[in-house]
């Protein structure tokens, strides 16, 4: 079985500009970076709170939880295979390995491994 550690919780937003300023002014988290007006990403200590577009979002309109694993096809296989969903199979982007599944209550996943830098 793969380690896996939470890391990022992504949440669904119309307006970057508009939750950016709600999060930081009206709740005090810092702006750890911004990918132009589809993705943000907050501190928020251990975790990342990251606010993104139908653009970028893994799942629009819904709360994703972002987990690190060492093993993308291992953890997509077994969620599927114990009552989960695979909505984007395992697939290479420029920086990471990923996959977009939903657990067997239907709450959306995105496993990831970062891809070894040449």
């Amino acid at each position: 079985m793969a380690d896996y550690d939470v890391r990022m919780i992504v949440l669904s937003t119309d307006d970057l500009d508009e939750s950016i300023g709600f999060y930081t002014d009206t709740l005090g988290f810092t702006l750890k970076f911004r990918d132009g007006t589809h993705f943000a990403a907050l501190d928020g200590g251990s975790v990342t709170l990251a606010l993104a577009t139908a653009v970028d979002h893994p799942i629009p309109g819904k709360v994703a939880v972002g987990i690190k694993t060492a093993d993308v096809d291992a953890a997509a296989k077994a969620t599927e295979e114990n009552g989960g969903a695979i909505l984007r199979a395992p697939y290479d982007d420029a920086h990471e390995r990923r996959a977009v599944v939903y657990d067997h209550m239907g709450n959306g996943l995105v496993f990831y491994s970062p891809r070894p830098q040449s």
